[in-house]
């Protein structure tokens, strides 16, 4: 009994590493998607002078998936639904930083509000700011991503010899 009570114990610290790394794993494919998000936008609002909802709507489903619901929430605020707030934007995403946010928000609350010109320039100036962060975030995954699961399965077999 005792036994399976230790490996149930290294199988939870394995599986706290594994949650641990999926949030690195997150952060980086959100802004990974948010990145490509500005490029499609830069393209889009300056070449087909397309609509910034179907913009959002023609977003390939892989990126769709990583912005974890930010563009159906913003979605709903252009069909007046929801007024737009940080509340309502970032609702279900919780693994953002504050700093984060508030830049996001910012990106959101610029799109459309301007001539095309302007709005390229806010584009390409915020696409440099999500690739600085996505930069950072990326190198956190790479760092800490694989050594929470190390960490956690060196935790377990830790437990599992301290109570042998």
């Amino acid at each position: 009994m005792k036994i399976v009570i230790l490996i149930l114990i290294a199988l939870i610290c394995v599986l706290i590493g594994y949650i641990v790394s999926k949030k690195y794993r997150v952060r980086a494919n959100f802004f990974q998607a948010l990145l490509y998000l500005c490029q499609k936008f830069d393209i889009e609002i300056n070449y087909s002078r397309e609509r910034v909802k179907n913009i959002f709507l023609n977003l390939d489903d892989k990126y769709k998936k990583d912005l974890k619901g930010i563009d159906i929430n913003y979605i709903s605020f252009l069909d007046k639904q929801v007024p737009l707030d940080k509340d309502n934007l970032f609702k279900n995403i919780t693994f953002l930083k504050e700093n984060e946010k508030e830049m996001i928000f910012s990106f959101f609350k610029t799109l459309g509000r301007s001539d095309v010109d302007s709005q390229s320039k806010e584009i390409k100036n915020f696409q440099t700011r999500f690739g600085e962060l996505a930069k950072d975030v990326n190198s956190d995954y790479k760092k800490y991503g694989s050594l929470s699961i190390k960490l956690g399965i060196i935790t377990g077999l830790l437990i599992i010899v301290i109570f042998i």
